[in-house]
């Protein structure tokens, strides 16, 4: 096993969220997938053991831990349930505006709360706003002392059942991209309801809702940095978190992997297990390859990250389009091996490649990403 030097504090977030995935989620994942049901007992032990404190400054209740840390954690979580482990990343999504553009009212008064436990969600997305995030069309207008936001939001992780949401509408629209803002938005705000829960291929135990303003009247104080920055905080946004749906990814992977290494083992054909047949031990072999190099490219990002480096948006955008299309890669090999198996619900194997896919879509689809990894590179020949 190659050693990534995770530091002591590291290790330690590696062995909890291991543990709980062993010894919480893996019993319950089919059910969740089955029913559709939000994870809140799996969420009660995540806080209890002080997973949310991980990504949180010391000064807000939290434990001080960067993008590494949680890297870490969402790829153990992820292992076991990557739908539950959702309920966690997509609460670090969220919050990730109120770290980078906060003001120190904002922080003390949202961070703490998300460092207990309290969910979070970003709401960027729209019926024709997906690829083309520039194409919003919610509006939040300035009356006075506050501001009232007109819009639904679409394919929203955490809908409904985060309490802070993130929220990025137009202030000017005339301004296009450029007349966005960003804005904290608490459930229970008169004017914030939430439509259907979507009904998805994977990721099941995660809530997918629309998010809807109608007239919803916010305090001005809600602006997250300025008017006409939110085009902004959201890229900046998704420069941090591009590395924690690689590390779903690599969760995923890594699950997929050790299941098709163990059935290899047992499965007996022609009078052999077919780990002995050459054909066999190629894919797992190619599995691991690509699996391991994308883990090294995720952690030395995250690492950049944590040390300051903030050029970073050619290399989140490579960490997860690499990870998430080897763990789309893995769990359709997984699949395979487990032949007519793989096939049936009672093995694990055919949820994590229905699992895997959204890693290939969301925050961002993998063409984008391709699109930005080569603008990027453009930039930089002169």
């Amino acid at each position: 096993m190659i050693d990534y030097f995770l530091t002591e504090e590291e290790e330690m977030i590696k062995e909890l969220a291991r543990k709980i995935a062993e010894e919480k989620i893996k019993a319950k994942r089919a059910y969740y997938d089955e029913t559709q049901e939000f994870p809140w007992d799996i969420v009660k032990i995540m806080a209890e053991s002080d997973l949310f404190r991980i990504f949180i400054p010391e000064e807000y209740g939290g434990f001080g831990g960067g993008v590494m840390s949680l890297t870490v954690a969402v790829e153990e979580l992820s292992r076991g349930c990557a739908g539950i482990a959702l309920a966690y990343a997509g609460t670090a999504l969220g919050t990730f505006p109120i770290l980078l553009f906060g003001n120190e009212e904002q922080k003390k008064k949202y961070l703490p709360r998300i460092a207990e436990g309290e969910l979070a969600a970003f709401a960027l997305t729209e019926a024709q706003a997906g690829s083309d995030a520039g194409n919003i069309k919610t509006r939040a207008e300035k009356r006075g002392d506050y501001y009232v936001l007109n819009g639904t939001k679409q394919f929203i992780t955490n809908g409904g059942e985060a309490g802070i949401y993130t929220v990025i509408a137009l202030t000017n629209p005339e301004k296009g991209a450029r007349g966005a803002s960003a804005f904290i938005v608490e459930k229970g705000t008169p004017g914030l309801s939430f439509g259907k829960k979507e009904n998805k291929l994977g990721i099941r135990a995660s809530a997918t809702r629309e998010v809807i303003f109608q007239d919803c009247k916010i305090p001005k104080e809600n602006l997250l940095g300025k008017e006409g920055m939110g085009f902004i905080i959201a890229m900046k946004t998704f420069d941090y978190s591009r590395p924690g749906v690689a590390a779903q990814a690599l969760g995923i992977a890594q699950a997929a992997l050790e299941e098709a290494t163990k059935y290899a083992k047992e499965r007996i054909q022609f009078g052999v297990p077919i780990a002995n047949f050459q054909a066999i031990q190629h894919m797992l072999a190619d599995m691991a390859i690509r699996l391991e190099a994308a883990r090294a490219l995720t952690y030395q990002v995250a690492r950049n990250i944590d040390k300051g480096n903030t050029k970073i948006t050619k290399e989140s955008a490579m960490v997860k389009c690499l990870a998430s299309d080897v763990a789309m890669e893995v769990t359709l090999n997984a699949v395979q091996i487990f032949g007519g198996y793989g096939y049936m619900k009672e093995y694990p194997v055919e949820k994590l490649m229905r699992d895997a896919k959204i890693t290939q879509i969301y925050e961002g689809t993998n063409q984008i990403m391709r699109n930005i990894v080569a603008s990027q590179l453009l930039k930089e020949v002169k």
